[in-house]
C-alpha cells in the first residue's frame, strides 16, 4: 500500500455483509478509474458502524498473500485493529480512522488477484457457519473479543520477523470477525485459542 490524498466521501456507508463472500463481493465491487483502491473505499464498502466485519477484514488482508507480503501491511493492519479494538472497548458506535491509514492504496490489480485466492475457501466456509454459543459473541463476549484483537494486534508488528506468524494473526482476526458477524460462538472459541497461539510464537521468538 502507498499513501496518497483521498476524494471519496467519509460517510458513504452500506450494509454491512454478513459473510466472507459478501466481504469479497463488496471489495471487489468498488470502482477504481485511477486503477488504486483506497483503504477509505473499502471502509465506505465494508461499513464502519460493525465491528465484526472490520475485524474480518484485518483479518482478510493479512492473509492474501499478494498483499501481506508488501513490507508495513502487518504494521498497518495491526494499527487498525488497535485504533478499532480501543474503540469498541470506549463504546464508540462508528469508528473513526486517521486520514493517514484512510488514504493507504494499494493497486485494483493486486488487490483483485489476492481476493481471487480466497473465493473457493469463502465458499466452503460460509456453509460452516452456524449460530452456536451466541453468548460468547453478546456483548460481554465483544469484549473479551475486541480486547484479544488487541493483544494481537500490538503482537503483529514482530510477527513480520517470524514466517507465517502474521497468517496466524490474520485467521485469528478473521474467525473473530466471522464469529461475531454470524453470532457462532464456536468460532469465537477458535479465535481464542489461536490468539493463544500466535502470540505464544511471538513471545518465544523474542526470548
Amino acid at each position: 500500500m502507498s499513501t496518497t490524498p483521498n476524494g471519496s466521501d467519509p460517510d458513504d456507508e452500506t450494509r454491512a455483509p454478513r459473510d466472507l463472500e459478501e466481504l469479497l463481493a463488496a471489495i471487489e465491487a468498488i470502482e477504481a478509474p485511477s486503477g488504486r483502491v483506497y483503504f477509505e473505499d473499502i471502509l465506505a464498502a465494508v461499513g464502519r458502524r460493525s465491528f465484526g466485519p472490520l475485524l474480518l477484514l484485518a483479518g482478510v488482508v493479512t492473509l492474501m498473500p499478494v498483499i501481506s507480503g508488501i513490507p508495513g501491511v502487518p504494521l498497518l493492519m495491526a494499527c487498525f485493529t488497535l485504533l478499532v479494538c480501543v474503540q469498541l472497548l470506549m463504546g464508540r458506535r462508528t469508528f473513526w480512522l486517521p486520514a493517514w491509514l484512510r488514504r493507504r492504496w494499494v493497486s485494483r490489480h493486486a488487490l483483485h488477484k489476492g481476493l481471487g485466492y480466497l473465493h473457493r475457501p469463502a465458499r466452503w466456509v460460509d456453509h460452516l457457519l452456524d449460530q452456536r454459543l451466541a453468548f460468547l459473541t453478546g456483548q460481554r463476549g465483544m469484549q473479551a473479543s475486541a480486547l484479544t484483537c488487541l493483544l494481537v494486534a500490538i503482537g503483529m508488528p514482530p510477527m513480520e520477523l517470524i514466517p507465517f506468524s502474521a497468517n496466524v494473526a490474520g485467521l485469528t482476526l478473521s474467525l473473530f470477525g466471522l464469529a461475531l458477524m454470524s453470532r457462532d460462538g464456536l468460532l469465537s472459541l477458535l479465535g481464542f485459542a489461536l490468539a493463544g497461539t500466535s502470540l505464544a510464537l511471538v513471545v518465544i521468538a523474542l526470548l
